[in-house]
Order: structure tokens, then sequence, then C-alpha cells
């Protein structure tokens, strides 16, 4: 349980504290994503060919706002951070030991992503849908996802792109056996979205990316109890063979089977002992 930090419902962290390597190395002076802040002029020095001095590369590295989103969006979808409960960035900052500037900004961003929602002069807190929405969510996908799979299957997919998507599966079964909710949720989502991109049409990608990113945290607890997390997580291997096979009266049984089947975790989730705080 996470404790309160005022009378008024808004929380922080817990005292076990929420961990991230890339924001502990920013409190020690270290680096940030592979950036450190106290050796980037000394770097400036390296000069090119020409003599002119080269700027160090910062490709893929990580700023704090980065890792502090990161850091809160692994924190959303474990759970640690509850449904309906408001956590300020003040206090959120205090926790990083960091100003509130880049912990807001990483919150925003969590926001787009549809993981929280704005709670006006008090702070963000975990979205949490409704039983309405969640069918409203599934309906949708069904009428997108199902015919795209099945049309997909139908027109044949390359060798290629079954190379790449054959990994994605099974490391979507080796995380459930390792009941590692953040990497499962993460590489289905890279599962659906690339093999619906094979449909050929982005707009699309993007709509189901909405769907999927509002609706992820729901059903990860009762995912996580007995086999379902890995009964679950079996269907992308099974979608993929029969896709691969040009069955495309299996795939469409699959994706419809698969849709329907996390909307049923997701009722086992949004029952009474399991409602959010505040529903």
């Amino acid at each position: 349980m996470l404790p309160g930090v005022n009378s008024g419902g808004t929380q922080g962290l817990a005292a076990g504290r929420i961990h991230s390597p890339g924001i502990a190395a920013v409190r020690s002076g270290g680096t940030a994503g592979g950036l450190r802040t106290g050796s980037t002029m000394s770097r400036m020095t390296r000069m090119d060919e020409s003599g002119i001095r080269r700027l160090p590369s910062f490709r893929h590295r990580r700023s704090l706002r980065e890792e502090i989103a990161e850091t809160l969006r692994r924190a959303v979808i474990s759970g640690e951070l509850k449904p309906g409960v408001v956590y300020s960035a003040p206090s959120l900052a205090e926790q990083f030991d960091v100003s509130s500037t880049p912990v807001r900004e990483a919150m925003l961003d969590l926001a787009k992503e549809g993981l929280v929602e704005i709670a006006r002069n008090k702070g963000f807190r975990v979205t949490h849908l409704s039983a309405a929405e969640l069918d409203q969510i599934t309906e949708l996908r069904l009428l997108i996802e199902v015919p795209v799979i099945r049309r997909i299957a139908e027109t044949g997919v390359a060798p290629e792109h079954i190379a790449t998507l054959r990994p994605l599966a099974e490391a979507i079964d080796d995380a459930a056996r390792r009941r590692d909710l953040i990497a499962h949720v993460t590489i289905d989502m890279e599962f659906h979205l690339t093999l619906l991109g094979l449909g050929g049409n982005p707009r699309l990608v993007e709509i189901v990316r909405s769907l999927r990113t509002s609706s992820r945290i729901y059903g990860l607890r009762t995912l996580a109890e007995g086999s379902l997390l890995f009964d679950s997580s079996h269907e992308h291997v099974e979608l993929l063979d029969a896709i691969e096979a040009g069955d495309a009266d299996a795939a469409e049984d699959l994706a419809r089977r698969h849709v329907g089947h996390v909307r049923g975790i997701w009722a086992a989730e949004n029952a009474p002992e399991h409602e959010a705080p505040g529903a």
C-alpha cells in the first residue's frame, strides 16, 4: 500500500521507493541514460579530420524526463501506482530527489499514452475505465483487428515478416513463464502492432495502438494468477501458425477468441473485490 502524503488523498511513492538506475546515477552525479553531467564539455574537444571540434553524440541517450517516465510507466503497469489514486508531481519529485519539472513532464507523457489522467490542481491519477468503456474498446478491437488479420492470412505473409514476428510470439510466452508483466505487455503490444502493420494501413495501426494503450493495465493481476497468463500468451503462437499456414478461418477465429479472452480477463479484474479506489 502506498502511504498518503497529505489528508487530501494525494499520494507519494512507498517508503521502499521506486528504483531506477538512471535516476540514481543522476543523484550521484553520474549518468542518466548515458549522459554524464560533469564530463560533457571535456569530450567536446575531440577533433574530426578537418580539425573542427566535434560535439559528442547523444544518440540513444535518454533524458531525465524519459528515465522518470519509464520508471513511472513500469509502476503503473505493475500496479504499484493504483488506479483512481491522485499522485502529486512534487511528492514524486521528492522520491526521485529531482525538481518537479521533469516529473510533471514525464506524467504528461504518460497522460498522452492513456496511462494516467490529469487531476486539475492536484496531480495525476492512474486511468480507471468502467466496464462499459472496456466493452466499447473490445467492440472496436473486434471490428478492426479481426477482419484485418483474416485479410493478412488470405493474402499471405512473406517469410521475412514471419521471421520478425516469430521471436516476438515466443518472447511473449517466455515473459509469461517468468511472470514478467512489464515485458509481457511491452512485447505483446509490439507483436500486435507489427502484425496489423502488414495490412498496409498505418492509420488503423495507430487507432489500435490508442485502444490497446488505454486498456493495457487491465487484467494484469488476474493474468498473473494460475495459468491464465501463459494460456493467453500462447494464443500469439497459435495465431502466427495459422497465418503462416494461410488458414484464414483459423486466424480469424483465433483473433476473435483472443480479444474476447482479454475482455473476460478484464471482467474478472473489474469484479467488486478488485474495484479501484474511488471507482
